[in-house]
């Protein structure tokens, strides 16, 4: 049979049901483990013939998760963990271990960014961040211990997109795995495996789940990498509940309409603030995908604009240290996703007192750019 086109796919990922089971929609197995006949019977999980056992090593909807994105990324295999940071280690720790070295774009998001300073140093693992806006750079800075090359494919909050056919060719020519957060494009804008990356890792909270209800993350590539971080989840316990797979299963079947819709007000907005003259710059891609170019619009406030005034007067849009529900948020990176982040870096990155995230939702695009444009007059008013 022909393989599925992305719409699809989407809607019909999940895995083929047994006669027992005739509800249309899939259930929760919402339990921490499965029961047996007899030790013959439970011994058949050790040896293969069963595939669940305890959920903290797997469970039909947290599987369904896994394997749903790992279909529309084009991936061998995947697996579902409890947020996206868990994702993260456990596909650095698929490929890295104590005296390995990690070669990480500079501009990430400021969790990772933690993660990658602070926590993987204490397991004996090695860092170093560079600017992947010149892969000469990049390649200048890999050495014999080299073992990853990570980088996300929209960075977060400026929103750069990564040459990822330089930085996976870049890895493949020095046997280097490659490692992309995708979050920001989701599988609908890019597909990274289909060029050769080794582990994509996707924050599910954000748009996969795409209703501001679930926390999840989820690791796809190689099925050989899939199973060594499928390890490192089981004896971590990064393993996600039930429940919430099946919350980010019932939001990966309206991922493509979402963020379809998402884009286009995103691109809308975009254009509405390069006229208004209380914006002085704007960050907004053109060169993602012929889908679109993502559903994240940020902005430098001009200096007359106050900050405070600004977020003050809102209206309806929330202010959030989050992105990608259905409705329309606001965040300040100085003070939430990257308020770790060392000042002279932020500085250098561009990341200063008057730069705005905004996740553009749904709603009525009119609406959003009125929204902002009001909050960007009182605060011009409020200032004077």
């Amino acid at each position: 049979m022909r393989e599925k086109r992305f719409n699809t796919q989407a809607v019909h990922f999940q895995k083929k049901e047994s006669a027992y089971h005739v509800s249309k929609a899939k259930p929760i197995y919402q339990t921490t483990a499965f029961t047996f006949s007899d030790l013959d019977d439970m011994e058949s999980f050790y040896e293969g013939e069963k595939s669940y056992l305890y959920s903290r090593y797997s469970n039909p909807n947290t599987d369904d998760l896994g394997v749903g994105i790992a279909l529309l990324e084009g991936a061998e295999d995947g697996v579902a963990t409890s947020s996206g940071m868990s994702a993260i280690l456990a596909g650095v720790l698929a490929v890295a271990k104590e005296g390995d070295h990690v070669l990480a774009s500079e501009d990430l998001y400021g969790g990772t960014y933690q993660l990658f300073e602070q926590e993987l140093p204490n397991m004996g693992i090695d860092v170093s961040f560079v600017s992947f806006g010149d892969l000469e750079t990049v390649e200048k800075a890999i050495t014999d211990r080299t073992v990853l090359i990570y980088t996300e494919s929209i960075t977060n909050p400026l929103l750069r997109v990564e040459d990822l056919e330089g930085v996976i060719s870049l890895a493949k020519k020095h046997t280097i795995y490659s490692m992309i957060d995708n979050t920001f494009a989701t599988p609908y804008l890019l597909q990274p495996a289909k060029i050769g990356a080794d582990l994509i890792v996707h924050s599910a909270t954000k748009y996969i789940g795409g209703h501001s209800d679930v926390n999840a993350g989820v690791l796809v590539g190689t099925a050989v990498l899939i199973q060594k971080a499928k390890s490192k989840i089981v004896t971590l316990g990064c393993n996600l509940t039930p429940f919430e797979a099946w919350l980010g299963c019932r939001g990966l079947k309206t991922l493509s309409l979402r963020m379809q819709r998402q884009c286009e007000n995103a691109a809308n907005l975009a254009k509405s603030f390069n006229k208004s003259a209380g914006v002085s710059k704007v960050y907004y891609p053109t060169d993602v995908s012929a889908k679109g170019n993502g559903a994240m619009v940020s902005i430098d406030l001009a200096e007359e604009v106050d900050v405070e005034e600004f977020f003050k007067n809102l209206s309806w849009v929330k202010i959030a240290p989050t992105l990608a529900g259905v409705e329309t948020t606001v965040s300040y990176p100085l003070r939430t996703s990257h308020r770790t982040i060392p000042d002279e870096l932020r500085s250098e990155l561009g990341i200063g007192k008057q730069l705005v995230r905004i996740s553009v939702g749904i709603e009525d695009e009119t609406d959003i750019i009125e929204a902002f444009q009001h909050a960007i007059k009182q605060a011009q008013i409020k200032n004077l």
